[in-house]
């Protein structure tokens, strides 16, 4: 995500166990009243949803079928990956098309004429990019941590995995959902959708081509498209049916596909009525940075929600806000516990502020955590 979602018919059922939430629940309920929400591919899934952020990035290094693989071991009902491109046209999972962090890449002396600066959705940076790989390339490299100096333990696993293809993902999501005798849920992210379309690396179509080869391209299949530009949602619409999500970074951004369109509309609009009711034309539902549904003080103190939660429920859209995370750094300043920002805080307090808004879901790179702050707000524990 930028900052560093599925009631339907399960959620009429939840609704006497979603205590204060519940009330929120009845815009959800609409939606599947009139064969939307239940239509899109979200029945069985528990509310509020818990979303392995990157696979169990708390624990090991992100984007990786060790992340993945324990996320889905600790329990998370759906896993994420995001999406980007390399130069033969291969979608590999990684959070950022920059890899400086996230592998290997400035331990190979043969890839060092390979850094480069570049200006990506309108911010300069410089680093190796998947694009200017072949995936023979990028299979040379090892994953590794993305912030070593917050989470310590995770640089264990440095080097233990290499960048995995979403074609493998998609494999290893069958696999494993043959062994569980249930479909494994993917969260599936395209990132910077109008610059790598501007490379002539367009990603829709291509994952699009992969969805359909693994049967996950119907409005019930067990998996989320979601992108933070709305036209990259609204072109998969039209190549496959998967249940999709807008993501919807700080209130006074706006989408890098607006900005390239001359589209004057920030995420403050989007988040109205008017435009949530835009969204749901072509959307299920809308992934909010934690902050536009419960704001934070000047002290970092979280303050009184806004009306985002129900107003997207009237409007027949899901939730899936992010990013929930264990440290005391991640944390609104009213739940961290001492003076050591790596140390882990009351996660457990600020997961209940925020299930009681009536999100229907929650990512979190602690999936396990999530899972039991859910247990417990739903009385199970």
């Amino acid at each position: 995500m930028q900052q560093e979602m599925q009631p339907g018919r399960r959620a009429l059922l939840g609704v006497a166990a979603l205590g204060a939430g519940a009330a929120v629940l009845g815009g959800a309920g609409t939606a599947a009243a009139d064969g939307r929400a239940t239509d899109r591919g979200v029945r069985g899934l528990p509310v509020p949803t818990v979303i392995g952020h990157r696979g169990a990035s708390g624990y090991r290094p992100e984007h990786t079928l060790g992340s993945y693989q324990l996320a889905l071991d600790l329990g998370a009902d759906i896993i994420e990956q995001d999406l980007v491109p390399t130069k033969d046209g291969h979608l590999v999972c990684r959070h950022e098309n920059d890899i400086t962090a996230t592998t290997d890449v400035a331990d190979h002396p043969e890839f060092a004429s390979r850094k480069a600066t570049k200006k990506v959705d309108g911010k300069s940076l410089t680093g190796w990019f998947t694009e200017d790989f072949t995936l023979a390339e990028l299979k040379t490299l090892r994953a590794k941590e993305r912030i070593p100096k917050t989470r310590q333990h995770n640089t264990l696993y440095d080097g233990r995995w290499a960048v995995p293809t979403f074609q493998e993902v998609l494999r290893w999501a069958d696999e494993q959902g043959r062994r569980r005798g249930r479909p494994v849920w993917l969260y599936v992210e395209t990132k910077h959708p109008t610059y790598f379309r501007k490379l002539g690396l367009g990603l829709e179509e291509r994952l699009a081509k992969l969805l359909r080869a693994h049967g996950r391209h119907r409005k019930d299949s067990p998996t989320f498209l979601q992108s933070f530009e709305p036209s990259s949602i609204q072109r998969l619409r039209k190549l496959v049916s998967t249940p999709s999500i807008v993501l919807l970074d700080a209130a006074d951004t706006r989408p890098y596909d607006f900005v390239e369109a001359g589209d004057p509309r920030t995420v403050a609009d989007l988040v109205k009525p008017e435009g949530l009711k835009w969204m749901a034309g072509f959307t299920d539902g809308i992934g909010p940075w934690l902050n536009l549904i419960i704001p934070q003080d000047a002290k970092g103190n979280l303050g009184k929600e806004t009306t985002l939660v129900k107003d997207a429920h009237a409007a027949g859209l899901l939730l899936h806000p992010y990013t929930m995370r264990n440290e005391n750094s991640f944390l609104p300043a009213d739940f961290r516990r001492g003076t050591d920002p790596n140390a882990y805080g009351d996660a457990f307090g600020a997961f209940k502020r925020y299930f009681e808004t009536g999100i229907d879901g929650i990512f979190s790179d602690n999936c396990d955590t999530a899972l039991l702050a859910r247990d417990a707000f739903l009385g199970k524990s």
